[in-house]
């Protein structure tokens, strides 16, 4: 990742976009925009289909009806390439459990560049974990095994960043421990955070509710 993406404008255009499973729509008749610059909460109760926006947003899930549209200071770009542009942590992301720490963040930072000011030593010490360079993932707890997801998302040089419940499985300490990742790594990007908790979204700029687009036919 070239750290020029980050200097370029980002955009999502959302026109009429829907999803349903079967015949059942989870939600319908979205427009909607999102721009670098701005941090974006969606928020619904569990189940309305939250993640799933998420998932059509980032590209892994085609929508039912309706377009979307991605562009880079607005030249088009192919929702093949979407993934090289964006990092992701949700609950539904799983971590390969096999590898230590050491391996996890190597793996990771294959297909990702650092931002700039950070290396796999300064990314460990981000975690607080320095003497779990070398073990397995799997022997985790819950709460670092999301620690780790966010700090690999935040700290990948992407233009966009999105977060599915991010303070998952964390403690109050975890929980400022996100913010101040929010507060250092995700200005000038584009962010987009899935949520139903005040304190993970207190601070976005602009709220997209779901249930706004469950009735719409």
């Amino acid at each position: 990742m070239n750290h020029e993406l980050l200097t370029m404008n980002y955009k999502i255009s959302l026109e009429n976009i829907g999803r349903r499973f079967n015949r059942d729509w989870i939600f319908r008749g979205i427009d909607h925009k999102f721009v670098s610059g701005e941090i974006y909460a969606i928020l619904g109760p569990n189940g309305s289909g939250k993640s799933t926006l998420l998932q059509v947003l980032n590209g892994s899930l085609a929508p039912s009806a309706g377009k979307i549209s991605y562009f880079c200071d607005e030249n088009p770009v192919e929702i093949e390439a979407v993934y090289k542009h964006l990092s992701l942590a949700a609950p539904y992301l799983e971590l390969i459990e096999e590898f230590t720490l050491d391996e996890m963040t190597d793996f990771h930072f294959k297909f990702k560049s650092y931002k700039d000011g950070i290396d796999k030593n300064e990314l460990i010490n981000l975690l607080a974990m320095p003497g779990s360079k070398n073990k397995l993932i799997k022997y985790f707890s819950s709460g670092m095994k999301q620690r780790l997801k966010l700090a690999l998302a935040f700290c990948s040089d992407t233009p966009m960043l999105m977060l599915d419940e991010p303070t998952s499985n964390l403690d109050s300490q975890g929980v400022d421990w996100y913010l101040s990742l929010v507060q250092k790594f995700a200005q000038n990007r584009l962010t987009i955070i899935c949520s139903n908790q005040e304190h993970e979204y207190s601070f976005c700029s602009e709220r997209l509710e779901i249930t706004d687009y469950k009735l719409k036919v």
